[in-house]
């Protein structure tokens, strides 16, 4: 048995390369989801004004990870407490979400949030905003494994590469590689 999470937290291609590397994670696919549109480009969700988030659409397996781990690494890897930023990547469509497939993500989501915000000292409040899923728009190919085919890029190298090393050194229990 499977489950969807679906979050956005800045750029796809870093959130994309992040799931990629945890255990019981099935699949991970770019899109778009949040706002108005349908079945906009690229382009569309760049120029801000469909009302979408860049997101990734993540298929796991629960017995081998859950909800909760997986939003406590996508809290680690962005910042929820800044609106419509993640870094130089900045709009609506960047902006920190959770869309939530059914009551119990909700609830999780809300009190997952809650917590963060409790223990936060001298910190900003958690922006992070949760919507119902209503649709999930798959991104155009050439998004698909963009670190994996790209990982020599420069945008891959500055933005990407040092997530993904963050996460390798707080979360190495939950990599596939370490199975």
């Amino acid at each position: 048995m499977k489950e969807t999470a679906i979050f956005g937290g800045g750029c796809f291609w870093c959130t994309e390369a992040v799931f990629k590397m945890l255990k019981g994670v099935i699949s991970v696919s770019p899109g778009y989801a949040g706002g108005q549109k349908e079945n906009p480009t690229y382009r569309e969700v760049s120029d801000g004004n469909t009302g979408h988030a860049e997101v990734i659409k993540i298929e796991y397996d629960p017995k081998v990870i859950n909800f909760n781990t997986l939003m406590t690494v996508f809290f680690a890897t962005h910042d929820p407490t800044t609106i419509n930023r993640q870094g130089n990547d900045v709009g609506t469509q960047y902006r920190s979400i959770v869309l939530y497939t059914d009551e119990i993500q909700k609830k999780e989501a809300e009190e997952f949030i809650k917590e963060i915000d409790n223990s936060a000292t001298g910190g900003g409040k958690v922006v992070t905003e949760i919507k119902p899923l209503v649709k999930f728009y798959e991104a155009e190919d050439y998004h698909k494994d963009y670190y994996e085919r790209n990982s020599v890029m420069p945008y891959c190298q500055v933005i990407i590469n040092p997530k993904l090393e963050k996460v390798q050194k707080k979360f190495s229990e939950l990599l596939k590689n370490n199975e």
